[in-house]
């Protein structure tokens, strides 16, 4: 199913960690404990050693009282490194799928306001479904606001983000209101996103979804996208949640 070799760099960049160190490679990214994908080495390139390369990974994330947490896709460098960490105690932990779909000549969403900053009302809702550190709203808001990014909206119930990123547009932040769903919202957002990523010069359209959200999964298939990969996370422990 290993279609998508782009994810790791696209998710990288549209979801950017305000502080990244290159470790032969690896990236090391962290943001305060703020999502997963925020706090996590992309291991893009062999480091050499793999086992010095672990532990100078563990070694970074402690003084930052961070647990340890790997991003791990098909080009995840070297390529025994998923095995070396579940040999080492690593859980695996939110499998996760890509998704992608050509853009469709669809016309915006009907009642979709979409701005180029994120309003309050639209933070409070997605960190309202999504939010799960404390109260570190300003730095999440600080990984959103971090490349140019769409902020959608529909009736302060439903939001999504786009982040066009040359030819893919990447889908991100989806969330609705829990009195609001089963009515269509999100996919109204979604097409409003897929239109405002047309009207931005993008041909195609890619997201990340937990695998085990099937809801969210079928609406996408429904709605065009196609599973076009899978990573996962290791972690030593399992004490961080969220994609």
């Amino acid at each position: 199913m290993e279609r998508f070799p782009e994810v790791g760099r696209l998710v990288a960049e549209a979801w950017p960690a305000p502080s990244t160190k290159d470790m032969g490679g690896w990236l090391l990214r962290h943001a305060a404990g703020v999502t997963k994908r925020a706090n996590s080495v992309l291991p893009l390139s062999d480091p050499g050693d793999v086992g010095h390369a672990v532990d100078q990974a563990e070694r970074f994330y402690k003084k930052l009282g961070l647990p340890t947490v790997f991003s791990i896709d098909a080009q995840a460098k070297p390529a025994e490194l998923d095995g070396f960490l579940e040999a080492r105690g690593y859980d695996l932990v939110d499998p996760t799928l890509a998704m992608v779909a050509a853009l469709p000549d669809v016309p915006e969403g009907d009642g979709v306001r979409i701005a180029d900053i994120p309003s309050r009302e639209w933070l409070d809702l997605w960190w309202s479904v999504d939010g799960r550190y404390g109260h570190e709203l300003p730095m999440a808001e600080r990984i959103l606001t971090g490349v140019r990014a769409g902020y959608a909206s529909l009736g302060g119930l439903a939001v999504g983000r786009g982040v066009p990123q040359g030819e893919w547009l990447g889908v991100y932040a989806m969330a609705v209101s829990p009195e609001a769903r089963r009515r269509g919202l999100g996919r109204r957002v979604l097409r409003a996103l897929l239109a405002w990523g047309r009207e931005q010069g993008c041909e195609r359209a890619y997201l990340v979804v937990v695998e085990r959200n099937a809801p969210a999964v079928a609406m996408y298939e429904a709605e065009g996208f196609e599973r076009a990969g899978i990573y996962h996370y290791r972690v030593k422990n399992d004490t961080v949640e969220s994609r």
